[in-house]
């Protein structure tokens, strides 16, 4: 039904307007009484032999919420009626930022892709935090935290993430630093270990001061070198790096089959969607093979139907993630994936 009758109207429409129609849905649909419990019984699905443990936590399944679609903390809730046994949010700046102009998203329905330029637009930390007071997680909550666009000295950079790691940190469950973002200027070059760490080790050092222990993962890029992750990866071995989230959207545009003038019309942004799958797979394997699983990952890219989930775990994922599979598969692609994992 979502296929051949939703979808081709939704895709009538520019992807944002979408993204913010469904969104405000969702905000309607939880005021209407028995209609989450209705949708629940109906798009999740339970196994016991589904359920993983890791980084102290119990994940009802393997499969969550990409970031990107819930930005601000809106509708955790709402979202995990559809199967995801964790959100994660954001990214979420300390201050609220528009991101960058638009139009900022784009479709490539012939290659089942989205490309974006958001720029990390969010209400802010403090917005995310207002949500969650009012309306306690019923699922695990992972917190994807960023600089802001304005923020330039490398001080400023390194307050911009402490602040935002530190008051969250009662609110969340786990934390991803997002430094692989192609869409703020400045934001990748963080990956070189060197920045990685001056921004990193302070969140370490303010972890040890909470009674909680919350894990900390670094998001990578599928675009960086080898050299480069090789650093990245014993990096995260020897501080207290708690896992990776491999990976983040690709700036190449090999492999597809939209035409060339479309694409290049649409001009610079992050690609995600089934054409970054295989080089999503191939840096999750990499990591596994490299770190011999000592460092957990959490899959994510291009990952559009269950067969592609398997080989994700089989590559040594501990858990992944979808978010662009879930707009073109629609409300049961993670009880797609459960059943088939199953």
């Amino acid at each position: 039904m979502y296929k051949q009758l939703i979808r081709p109207i939704l895709f009538k429409l520019s992807p944002e307007r979408v993204h913010n129609i469904t969104l405000r849905m969702l905000g309607v649909a939880r005021r209407i009484p028995l209609l989450g419990k209705a949708l629940r019984l109906f798009f999740k699905y339970d196994d016991p032999s589904l359920r993983r443990n890791l980084f102290g936590l119990e994940f009802p399944n393997p499969v969550g919420l990409a970031a990107g679609i819930d930005k601000n903390g809106d509708h955790y809730n709402e979202l995990a009626w559809f199967g995801f046994s964790f959100i994660e949010i954001g990214s979420l700046t300390p201050e609220p930022q528009d991101g960058n102009p638009r139009p900022r998203l784009f479709r490539l329905p012939q290659d089942r892709a989205l490309i974006n330029r958001m720029g990390i637009n969010n209400k802010g930390m403090l917005h995310a935090i207002n949500r969650i007071k009012s309306d306690p997680p019923r699922t695990i909550i992972c917190a994807s935290i960023a600089k802001n666009s304005s923020s330039a000295s490398e001080a400023d950079i390194v307050n911009d993430y402490k602040k935002a790691f530190s008051y969250l940190y009662d609110f969340v469950d786990m934390f991803t630093i997002n430094v692989s973002c192609p869409n703020v200027e400045g934001l990748q070059h963080l990956q070189d270990v060197s920045y990685l760490s001056d921004l990193v080790d302070p969140l370490l050092d303010l972890r040890v001061c909470y009674d909680t222990y919350k894990p900390l993962l670094v998001k990578v890029s599928p675009d960086i070198p080898h050299e480069e992750l090789d650093e990245i990866l014993n990096y995260c071995l020897i501080s207290g790096i708690d896992g990776i989230v491999a990976g983040n959207t690709t700036t190449s545009r090999e492999g597809l089959t939209t035409p060339r003038e479309k694409v290049e019309k649409i001009g610079n942004g992050g690609l995600s969607g089934a054409p970054l799958f295989e080089r999503s797979l191939a840096l999750v394997r990499y990591i596994h093979d490299k770190t011999e699983g000592r460092l957990p990952v959490i899959g994510v890219g291009g990952i559009m139907n269950a067969d592609q989930a398997t080989q994700m775990l089989q590559a040594g994922a501990s858990l992944i993630e979808i978010c662009t599979g879930f707009v073109y598969e629609g409300p049961s692609a993670v009880k797609n994936i459960l059943k088939n994992l199953k």
